[in-house]
């Protein structure tokens, strides 16, 4: 069986990476870099900050629409397209193996994509020709959950299939908008270099790996990073993929603040 392709990706804010802001640049051409690093997938299976449900859920339409889970943006961040389709055999696979492994899924055929996943794909797929399934973050918020989650999907037999968790390695929405202190710095590269060591160092087993994801709120800078953790368990679920240090981290700057995204193939 093949091995999938995974990659976590920090989207940075709403549409702006789609609307030519500048503080986004280095976030388009990095993911622009990954695209065409990777061989072109035959369907994407992307995990969303910004889809959360208990029972977990799996978008099962052929031809989902688009949500566009923002506000406050001019009227041309509400009339982006990315017309893919929806893979069903793929959300049933998944959805047989979760259950399989005892945790509870639903088909959902009628929840569209969110702009944490149109977002990104729209640039580094803009061709919107590539097949997608959507897969929910569990309600609970649980790392051990969404690491045995990874797990699982790692089983999936789809051939050239790509696993995407899309979050954010920094997601402080005050901080974003408060003065920059050198204590905040501080704080978030102390976090970024932890996530680069934990996911990166060779020297680490997996065991280890596993346990500090497990308890990465123990890490400096963790909880002034994410007061809320929803955007960093979409890499809990990569590495329970991916069961192994990251091949490459891409390290950069969103909107004045350092983050990183990580890919294994």
């Amino acid at each position: 069986m093949q091995k999938p392709n995974v990659f976590f990706l920090s989207h940075g804010g709403g549409p702006l990476p789609l609307l030519g802001e500048p503080s986004h640049k280095e976030m388009v051409t990095c993911l622009q870099s990954v695209a065409a690093k990777i061989t072109k997938p035959s369907a994407i299976l992307m995990i969303s900050a910004h889809f959360e449900a208990d029972p977990i859920a799996i978008t099962a339409s052929a031809t989902p629409k688009l949500i566009y889970d923002y506000y406050g943006f001019p009227e041309q961040a509400y009339q982006l397209t990315y017309p893919c389709a929806g893979e069903p055999k793929l959300a049933e696979q998944v959805q047989q193996a979760l259950q399989s492994n005892g945790i509870t899924a639903n088909l959902d055929t009628q929840r569209g994509f969110d702009h944490g996943m149109f977002v990104p794909l729209k640039i580094m797929f803009p061709e919107a020709d590539i097949p997608c399934v959507q897969i929910s973050l569990n309600s609970s918020l649980d790392p051990a959950m969404h690491l045995k989650i990874g797990q699982v999907l790692q089983q999936i037999d789809y051939e050239n299939l790509l696993i995407i968790g899309s979050g954010f390695t920094f997601h402080n929405m005050q901080a974003f908008f408060a003065k920059q202190t050198t204590a905040m710095q501080k704080l978030n590269q102390s976090f970024e270099q932890w996530l680069i060591d934990t996911l990166a160092n060779p020297k680490l087993a997996e065991p280890e790996r596993t346990q500090r994801l497990t308890n990465w709120k123990l890490a400096s800078g963790a909880q002034f990073c994410h007061p809320r953790e929803e955007h960093l368990l979409p890499l809990h679920v990569c590495y329970g993929a991916a069961q192994r240090r990251c091949e490459s981290v891409y390290e950069l700057e969103i909107s004045g603040k350092k983050a990183s995204m990580y890919l294994w193939q």
